[in-house]
């Protein structure tokens, strides 16, 4: 008898997840797996990249610019506070989800137009940056020569067009995630405006878009390890 009714016993027939997320969050989780495995990627093609070079571009020597510092020495001054302002960005976040759990529409608009002008201010010094090397003479297939260059290696010698090609490629990758991000995030915020979401009696789209933003940060904390750190 217990095997009968155990045979007719259905788990899960269809319709709602049997883990109580919805198709629109489980999806989301997918995509951003399937980023995580295209970061990682670059990831270990740029340490297995360095660990083959006998030496490296000193991090604390290429980052020491500031804008309207030129001159000044500070590494890494520039990269912290970019990442310092991505990393308020995800709060603001948060807390236009949580405003969106309690249907304040005020307040999640308000969180959410923090979180857009967050997201600006890391383009724009993201823009700077690539801007100044490139003045500098990195890009893409090149990479300043010339003695005392910034670029120099630890060991004082002249690097391959490696560094060069990386951090291009994948800060260029990232920014590209915060750009999509931030068009979203302008998206989202409209039908907030409008209401759209207090009509439907729930603010998911605004935990979604969340996920998508806090994924973008917690990648720019490696891609910040691996360039500007070590």
């Amino acid at each position: 008898m217990s095997t009968a009714a155990s045979t007719s016993t259905k788990w899960w027939s269809g319709g709602k997840s049997p883990f109580n997320v919805s198709y629109g969050k489980l999806m989301m989780w997918y995509f951003l797996m399937s980023d995580a495995f295209t970061f990682g990627a670059f990831l270990i093609a740029l340490w297995t990249t360095r660990f083959s070079l006998p030496s490296w571009p000193d991090p604390n020597h290429v980052f020491s610019s500031v804008p309207f510092l030129e001159g000044a020495n500070l590494p890494l001054v520039f990269v912290s506070i970019m990442t310092f302002v991505l990393i308020m960005s995800s709060v603001t976040m948060v807390l236009a989800v949580q405003a969106g759990h309690n249907n304040d529409k005020k307040a999640t608009a308000k969180w959410m137009i923090w979180t857009i002008i967050g997201g600006f201010i890391f383009l724009a010094c993201q823009a700077w940056e690539w801007t100044h090397l490139y003045h500098e003479g990195a890009w893409w297939g090149r990479i300043p020569t010339e003695a005392g260059s910034h670029f120099l290696n630890r060991d004082g010698s002249i690097p391959t067009t490696a560094f060069s090609n990386f951090f291009f490629t994948i800060t260029g990758f990232h920014g590209f995630h915060v750009l999509s991000g931030v068009v979203i995030n302008i998206i989202i915020y409209i039908n907030v405006i409008k209401g759209t979401y207090e009509r439907r009696g729930h603010y998911e789209m605004v935990e979604k878009v969340g996920l998508y933003w806090h994924f973008v940060d917690l990648v720019w904390v490696f891609v910040f390890t691996c360039f500007y750190l070590l």
